[in-house]
């Protein structure tokens, strides 16, 4: 049996939804059949049949399968009611403000017994969905305006309701509150001002408000306050803010609006198109409050004369009868008339209490007309008259002029009564400044004549001026200029005096000029008279003229003495009197081209000695040119310029911590004295003495030094000296030397040689010896030892002659120079080695000869032929140290172990400090030495070389000998045979094997039987040689 569902399964389905109907076969079917009340509605092969809801109906189904075909399913019935429709509120329901908490509430009416859910929208767009709380929340932003909307979901089915109607929000900006002020933001002392506070947006809402000035809370809480009769101090900034009374809601604070208090109102008048018109023109007068133009009404007023109780004139401001016309602050006259004429002013007021102006200044109205009924004669007949002038008005017409008065108005704002009067004339005997003004008849009734402005000008003085500085000199051409200040546009004639007699009139030029002689020395002035109406000025104050001889210049300089060539000289030409507009002229050696400047110095830049002479200068002004006489002759000498040498102290090349004095002296330079100039390597130093030192001076002082002078008494300076190189090298290395060389034979000399490296200048030496003690520990110590005759080589050179076994010894030398006393190094180490034929005792080496193998061992003894006590065997090394032997018997030293340090001069010394005479030594790290005689060879003496091997199983085939490096005989069996040896044998002998290398080289000195030469002499000059050949064996090892 078929199963019929439905979804949604709700007992009631709104109506328009969309219902899917489930019909269930077990096994399926082929087909599905559908009835709706009982009456087939739809056919399909598929179990789900979706329709949607309108009405109310009973619904079933069966499955069919080819002919056969299922039982009717289960019996499902529709309710269908109408969708309900959600509706939406919002509160508060008022205005709302920003910052604001509002809340929409969204309910589905007539459902209240349904759980539903709640869609929100925002000008149709979905913002929140499924919601289970009907209202939605928020704080008010001008970005939320817009239109809300909601719709309900039924939990049971998620049927939806219809969307409500949209409810819409208006969020406007912030309120912000505006300040108006009553009548004006600039008002004056005494008026009553109002303060309101309009919030703009805030609708009917009841608000409490604040009051600030100049940010200060004011005790004012109304929307509106007022502050009577105002002062200055109530000037400010005024605020104000709104709290609203239902919600404490606060608004923005308002801009502030500055109110400013003015101590009066002060109308100001003025007049459109001008003061002066013609009757029939049009005028308008203007009236305004300065820096304020709110709420004021207009008055205007004409000046009334009256008389007083004592029959005074004054006057006094009368409303105009039509004054209203120009209450909005403009009053026209048009066509004017001749009775126009006169002074207006006006006032303003304003506030319900009335709050008046100042009176305006006062302003005039002249207006001029074609049939005056009189007319105002004046006399003399102009209308710009000078100071001190007498004048006379009158008012004259053709029928009678009695009734008549003149009136006047004054430029500084007066009212004018004429003090002297006769009829309809008044008269003025000497007028002034203050009687310019505009003038007119008036009768008795009003009526006016034309207006007449009269100016008075002060009576201008002539200034008379003497076109020329300083001094006149006889034979000069002069001018006078006579002017009048003020009235270069008047044209005037002038006349001219002289001692206060007159000498010029009626002159057309205000110029007065002549070739001047001794006679004219006086007192000029001058006066005008203007062409136009003959007025004189007031005569010049008088100006001197003093005549003079004519002058001579006189010649001067700086220079004192000669001019350096290379220097610029500059000439002076004096006046006794000098005064501007003088040029100069200057001639040489009495040359008749001249040289003219502009001012009274002549410079000769970079003088050779060409330019010595003659120079003589006299000055001229004025076209044609007024010469004076010439100078007497200046002489200038030029020598060629001096050039100074810069003399360093100790010396050019100096050491680290010396003291340096610099002297810069110009020779030839007598004795002037002299400023001086240092610079290093071009660059000025801040010394300017002659002489100046550097204490401990540093590598960074080393440079070029250069110095000039300056002559005091005239500032010609020397030539830059050539550059001195000062070098400052860092220590002061003493080098030792010896002449003719270190071994020697007693009897002969030597000089031991002293210098300082890369420096020659100022030093003085001293020598030493260098002495062996022995320190608190019992080791052998060495240190240098001042010798008692070191005077004799502070020169350099210190020498010994003769020589003596006593001698024998290492030297050294140090240098100090400079009144400070600076210190060279010591000098190395210079040994002496000295010889002799009887030396009283004799070193014994054992094995004799002079080369030895590393490794082997040697024993050296003191012998004599009486006592060997006392005696030491004593060695100086190549590398300048002593030796002290480890194992002693008695006088024999023991080496048990060669090494190449051993290499060095042995020889025995006594406590007293007797010396035999020394060996040198060479020990050898090679594989091959020759065995030759310590001591010299006799001529005549057989003699036989041998070529010794470290390994004693080598052959010795093939072994070659070599003297002064040229093979002498190969192949040998290791031996080589003199039988009898000559002074030509005498040289450097090696000897080579061809596998194991060759041996040092050592000296054979041969002796001349029939002069002989000393055993020490000899040996002297193979240990010389020797030690040279250990030293190169040595570094060719290393």
């Amino acid at each position: 049996e078929p199963v019929l569902s439905v979804q949604p399964n709700s007992p009631q389905i709104f109506r328009g939804e969309n219902v899917t109907f489930t019909c269930t076969i077990p096994g399926g079917s082929e087909l599905y059949h559908w009835y709706k009340d009982d009456i087939p509605v739809h056919r399909s092969d598929h179990y789900v049949y979706i329709i949607k809801i309108d009405q109310s109906h009973k619904y079933r189904c069966y499955g069919s399968h080819g002919e056969e075909s299922t039982t009717l399913s289960n019996e499902v019935t529709l309710s269908v009611i109408e969708r309900p429709k959600a509706v939406v509120t919002l509160q508060p329901d008022g205005q709302i403000f920003n910052g604001e908490k509002v809340t929409f509430r969204c309910e589905v009416r007539g459902h209240a017994d349904t759980e539903w859910m709640y869609n929100w929208y925002q000008n149709n767009v979905q913002i929140l969905s499924c919601i289970g709380n009907g209202e939605y929340t928020l704080t008010a932003l001008k970005s939320d305006s817009g239109q809300y909307t909601c719709s309900g979901q039924r939990k049971g089915d998620s049927q939806i309701s219809e969307r409500s109607n949209a409810v819409t929000l208006t969020v406007p900006e912030n309120l912000n509150p505006v300040v108006i002020i009553r009548p004006d933001n600039h008002v004056f002392r005494g008026e009553t001002v109002t303060f309101r506070c309009e919030i703009q947006g805030g609708g009917d809402t009841e608000w409490q408000y604040s009051w600030y000035k100049n940010n200060s809370q004011l005790y004012h809480n109304t929307q509106e306050f007022s502050l009577n009769s105002v002062i200055h101090e109530d000037s400010g900034q005024y605020t104000c803010r709104g709290l609203r009374s239902s919600d404490t809601q606060r608004s923005q604070t308002s801009d502030a609006v500055t109110l400013a208090v003015s101590e009066t109102a002060e109308a100001v008048v003025s007049v459109s198109p001008q003061s002066w018109l013609t009757e029939g023109d049009s005028v308008t007068l203007n009236c305004e409050i300065k820096f304020s133009s709110t709420g004021w009404t207009f008055s205007w007023y004409t000046d009334v004369l009256y008389r007083d109780s004592h029959s005074s004139l004054r006057h006094r401001p009368e409303l105009l009868s039509d004054s209203s016309r120009g209450s909005g602050g403009s009053y026209t006259l048009s066509p004017v008339t001749l009775n126009h004429t006169g002074v207006y002013m006006c006032r303003a007021v304003r506030g319900e209490e009335d709050f008046y102006s100042q009176y305006s200044k006062e302003q005039p109205l002249w207006i001029t007309g074609e049939y005056p009924p009189v007319s105002l004669i004046i006399n003399p007949s102009r209308t710009q008259h000078f100071t001190a002038d007498s004048l006379s008005m009158s008012c004259k017409d053709h029928v009678d002029s009695t009734g008549w008065t003149v009136r006047g108005y004054t430029h500084n704002e007066r009212w004018y009564e004429c003090s002297l009067a006769s009829g309809s004339t008044c008269y003025i005997s000497s007028i002034s400044l203050s009687h310019t003004g505009v003038y007119w008849c008036q009768s008795e009734s009003g009526e006016r004549s034309n207006p007449v402005n009269i100016t008075v000008h002060k009576r201008p003085k002539a200034v008379v001026t003497l076109k020329s500085d300083g001094q006149i000199f006889i034979g000069e051409k002069v001018t006078f200029t006579c002017e009048i200040q003020g009235h270069a546009d008047t044209e005037w004639t002038y006349t001219w005096y002289k001692d206060d007699v007159q000498i010029l009139s009626y002159s057309e030029n205000g110029k007065y000029a002549f070739t001047v002689l001794e006679s004219d020395s006086s007192k000029y002035n001058c006066s005008g008279q203007r062409k136009s109406d003959s007025q004189t000025s007031k005569t010049s104050n008088a100006v001197t003229l003093t005549v003079s001889e004519k002058p001579k210049p006189k010649v001067t300089s700086d220079l004192k003495g000669a001019a350096l060539t290379g220097n610029s000289v500059t000439l002076y030409c004096t006046l006794k009197l000098q005064s501007a507009g003088w040029k100069f002229y200057w001639s040489k050696d009495s040359q008749s081209r001249e040289t003219e400047t502009e001012t009274h110095s002549y410079t000769i830049r970079s003088v050779s000695v060409s330019d010595g002479g003659q120079y003589r200068c006299r000055a001229g002004r004025g076209n044609p040119v007024y010469y004076t006489h010439y100078s007497v002759a200046f002489w200038i000498n030029v020598t060629e310029n001096l050039k100074p040498v810069v003399i360093i102290r100790p010396d050019s090349h100096v050491f680290r911590g010396e003291t340096v004095t610099f002297r810069c002296k110009i020779q030839g330079g007598g004795d002037t004295e002299w400023q001086f100039s240092w610079y290093k390597n071009n660059n000025p130093l801040y010394h300017n003495t002659q002489e100046f030192s550097l204490n401990s001076v540093r590598h960074e002082d080393s440079g070029q030094y250069t110095c000039r002078g300056l002559r005091s008494s005239d500032t010609q300076r020397s030539e830059i000296n050539d550059a001195v190189v000062l070098t400052v090298s860092e220590t002061a290395e003493a080098v030792v030397s010896v002449s003719p060389q270190s071994w020697l034979t007693e009897g002969d000399s030597v000089t031991l040689n002293c210098e300082i490296k890369s420096s020659s200048t100022g030093w003085t030496f001293s020598w030493y010896t260098d002495v062996l003690y022995r320190d608190s520990q019992g080791s052998y110590r060495y240190r240098p030892e001042l010798l008692s005759d070191s005077s004799r080589g502070s020169g350099g050179s210190y020498t010994l002659s003769p020589v003596t076994l006593n001698h024998t010894g290492v030297y050294m030398c140090r240098a100090v120079r400079g009144e400070q006393v600076f210190y060279s190094q010591y000098s190395k180490d210079q040994p002496l080695w000295i010889t002799g034929e009887s030396p009283p005792v004799s070193l014994i080496i054992n094995p004799s000869r002079t080369q030895h193998f590393t490794a082997d061992s040697i024993s050296l003894s003191c012998e004599n032929h009486r006592d060997s006590t006392g005696w030491t065997v004593r060695r100086y090394t190549c590398n300048e140290t002593w030796f002290d032997c480890l194992s002693v018997s008695g006088s024999t030293c023991n080496i048990s172990s060669l090494s190449p340090s051993h290499t060095g001069v042995y020889w025995c010394q006594s406590e007293s400090g007797e010396c035999s005479n020394p060996v040198n030594i060479t020990v050898h790290n090679g594989d091959v030495i020759l065995d030759s005689p310590v001591h010299p060879l006799t001529e005549g003496r057989p003699l036989t070389l041998h070529c010794l091997y470290r390994n004693t199983k080598i052959s010795d085939s093939g072994v070659d000998f070599y003297k002064d490096d040229l093979i002498v005989q190969n192949q040998t069996a290791g031996e080589m045979i003199f039988s009898s040896v000559s002074k030509s044998d005498e040289g450097f002998y090696h000897c080579k094997h061809p596998e194991r290398g060759e041996s040092p080289k050592s000296w054979i000195s041969v002796r001349d039987a029939k002069a002989p030469v000393s055993v020490f002499r000899l040996i002297s000059s193979l240990l010389t040689v020797s030690v040279y050949l250990l030293l190169t064996i040595i570094l060719v090892v290393k």
